[in-house]
């Protein structure tokens, strides 16, 4: 049963990397990155 699961996770994991390299869902992808960044209080600060 596990091998199933970590089957499934591998499926998963390779189509969400594949999808993320199209450039079109790269955009949408930085998109919701920077959003998170801005309500989080801009991301990395300096010390």
């Amino acid at each position: 049963m596990k091998i199933l699961r970590t089957a499934a996770l591998v499926a998963v994991g390779k189509k969400l990397y594949d999808e993320s390299r199209k450039p079109q869902n790269k955009a949408k992808i930085d998109r919701a990155v920077q959003s998170l960044r801005d309500r989080r209080g801009g991301g990395k600060r300096a010390r």
